[in-house]
C-alpha cells in the first residue's frame, strides 16, 4: 500500500515538473531558425527541447537496431552472442528437466523411460557426464546390458568419470562369473579411488579367492587406515590372511616359512582355532613342545576343539593312555563343563579301556545335548561294559538320526563346511566360518537303522573291541583325531 503510494506520488510530481518547465519555456522570448535547402523552420524554445528529446531517443534506437544487427551476424558466424546465449538458457532448462526425469524414472524403476529421458537430456545439455551415468544405470535397470557397457567404456575416458565406468564394467564381469577380469578391474577401480569402501570390500574379496594373500593383506591395511575397519577385526582378519598364507606355503611343501607364516597368524589372533592348531604343529616339527603347548592351552581356554586336541596328542604320540590322560589334563581342568572336555576326556578313558570312569566322564551329556558323537561313545562305553547288543544298537540308532553338534558354519549363509577355510564356499563371504551348532542341526539319515548291522558287527571278545565301534561309526559323529584312531586300532 506504502509502495503504490509512493509510486503515485512519484508520478504527480514528475507530471508537475514537467508542467512547470514546459510553461516557463513558453514565456522564454526568442527561439531559433534552420534553414535547410532554402526551408526555413523557426522553432521556439519549447520546441526545440521536445525535438532534443526526440533526437535523443532516436539516436538510442538506432544504437540498439545496430547492436541487434552485429549480434545477428555474430550468432549466424557462431560466435557467443546474447541471442546465443538465450538459445543455450533454453536448451539447458530442457536438458536439465529431461535429465530430472529419467533420474526420477530410474527411481521409480522404470528402465526403459529414464533411457529415453537421458536420451532428451544428452541432446540439449552436451554433458556426457552426466547423461552418460544415468543411461548407463538405466540399461542396467531395463536388461539392456550391451548398451550399459558400451556406455560404461564411454565414461572411461573422461578423468572425472573413469572410476563410475571401471566400477559398472566390473560388476558386469562379477555378475558373468569371469572374476579373473573382474580382480584385475577391482585393482585397477582401488588405484583410482583407495578409500572407496566397496571397491576394498570387492577387491578383498576376490584376491582371497584367488589366494592373493600378499595383497590381500594390503588391501585389509587400507581399509584400516580409511578408518572403515576397526582395529581389533582389523587384527583378527590379518591373521586369517597369514594363516591362509600359510596353508598354502605348507601346500608347496615349504616347511620353515609355512611355520613362520602360521606362527606369526597365532600371533595376530591366539583364539583363530586353525592357526593355533597350525603354529602348535610347527613348533612340534621344530623340537619345541613347550611353546606348542602353550599355544594350545591359550587357545584352549577360549574355545575348546578337537583340532586343537588332536595337535595336543601329536606332542607325544607314543606315549600310554594313562600317561595321556594325565598330560592331558591341562586342558581339560579349563573347561571341565564344556561338551567337547567331557567327550574328550571319555575317549581318553575309552583308549585307556576304563570303561566306568568313561562313563562318568561323559556324564548325561548324551540324554541333555545329544549328538552323533556323544551317542556313538556311549554305545562303546555299553560295548566295552559288555552290553547286549540290543543296547548298543540302540544307541547307535540315536547317533544315525542325532545332529552332529558343532561345526564350522558361515554367519552369513548358514552353510556347513567340513574344514575351515577363509573364504565361504557358497556366498564366498571372508571371514564368516565360526564353530558352532548350525540351525536347523535335527537331519535323519536316510534308512539308517537297515544299516545298523554292518556298524555294529559281532560283539568281539576283547574289552578293546568297543573302541572299534568308535572307529567303524566315525562318519556319523564327529571326526577323532588321527592319534586316537591309532590307539583304538
Amino acid at each position: 500500500m506504502l509502495l503504490s503510494l509512493i509510486k503515485i506520488l512519484a508520478f504527480v510530481a514528475v507530471v508537475t515538473a514537467a508542467t512547470f518547465g514546459a510553461a516557463r519555456l513558453m514565456e522564454v522570448s526568442g527561439g531559433a531558425e534552420i534553414t535547410v535547402a532554402g526551408v526555413e523552420l523557426t522553432l521556439s524554445p519549447l520546441e526545440l527541447t521536445i525535438g532534443f528529446i526526440v533526437l535523443i531517443v532516436l539516436v538510442w534506437l538506432v544504437l540498439k537496431l545496430l547492436g541487434l544487427l552485429i549480434a545477428t551476424l555474430r550468432f549466424i558466424n557462431g560466435d557467443e552472442t546474447a541471442i546465443s546465449r538465450y538459445f543455450n538458457r533454453n536448451r539447458e532448462r530442457k536438458g536439465f528437466e529431461a535429465l530430472s526425469q529419467g533420474m526420477m524414472a530410474l527411481a521409480s524403476g522404470e528402465g526403459h523411460l529414464a533411457m529415453a529421458k537421458a536420451s532428451r537430456a544428452e541432446r540439449y545439455l552436451d554433458r556426457p557426464d552426466l547423461t552418460n551415468l544415468l543411461t548407463a544405470q538405466a540399461a542396467e535397470l531395463a536388461g539392456d546390458r550391451k548398451k550399459a557397457e558400451e556406455t560404461y567404456k564411454k565414461l572411461l575416458q573422461d578423468d572425472r568419470t573413469r572410476f563410475v565406468g571401471v566400477r559398472g564394467i566390473m560388476k558386469q564381469r562379477l555378475a558373468d562369473g569371469d572374476t579373473e577380469t573382474a580382480l584385475q578391474l577391482a585393482k585397477k577401480a582401488f588405484e583410482l579411488k583407495p578409500k572407496h569402501e566397496e571397491t576394498q570390500d570387492v577387491l578383498l574379496r576376490l584376491q582371497a579367492e584367488s589366494h592373493d594373500w600378499a595383497g590381500a593383506r594390503k588391501t585389509l591395511g587400507q581399509k584400516l587406515k580409511s578408518g572403515h575397519l576397526p582395529r581389533d577385526v582389523h587384527k583378527r582378519r590379518d591373521a586369517v590372511l597369514a594363516l591362509s598364507e600359510a596353508k598354502d606355503i605348507l601346500d608347496e611343501n615349504k616347511t620353515i616359512e609355512a611355520r613362520e607364516a602360521a606362527i606369526e597368524a597365532n600371533r595376530l589372533s591366539p583364539d583363530l582355532i586353525p592357526a593355533a592348531a597350525m603354529a602348535a604343529r610347527g613348533y612340534i616339527e621344530a623340537g619345541n613342545p613347550r611353546y606348542a603347548t602353550r599355544v594350545i592351552k591359550k587357545a584352549w581356554s577360549v574355545e575348546p576343539h578337537p583340532d586343537l586336541a588332536s595337535a595336543f596328542a601329536e606332542i607325544a604320540p607314543d606315549e600310554g593312555p594313562k600317561d595321556r590322560i594325565k598330560r592331558f589334563s591341562v586342558l581339560t581342568r579349563m573347561h571341565p563343563d564344556h561338551p567337547e572336555t567331557k567327550m574328550l576326556l571319555t575317549e581318553l578313558h575309552l583308549a585307556a579301556e576304563d570303561f566306568p570312569a568313561a562313563r562318568r566322564a561323559l556324564g548325561k551329556l548324551a540324554e541333555e545335548a545329544p549328538t552323533a558323537r556323544s551317542l556313538t561313545l556311549m554305545a562303546a562305553i555299553e560295548r566295552g561294559e559288555g552290553s547286549d547288543d540290543g543296547v548298543v544298537r540302540a544307541w547307535l540308532t540315536k547317533a544315525l538320526t542325532a545332529p552332529r553338534g558343532p561345526q564350522w558354519v558361515c554367519d552369513n549363509c548358514q552353510h556347513i563346511h567340513a574344514n575351515w577355510d577363509p573364504v565361504c564356499g557358497n556366498c564366498h563371504g571372508f571371514d564368516t566360518l565360526s564353530w558352532r551348532t548350525p540351525p536347523n542341526a535335527e537331519v535323519a539319515m536316510p534308512g539308517g537303522t537297515e544299516m545298523l548291522p554292518l556298524i555294529v558287527g559281532p560283539k568281539p571278545a576283547e574289552d578293546a573291541g568297543a573302541l572299534a565301534i568308535v572307529t567303524e561309526t566315525a562318519e556319523v559323529g564327529e571326526d577323532t583325531d588321527d592319534s586316537k584312531k591309532e590307539e583304538a586300532k
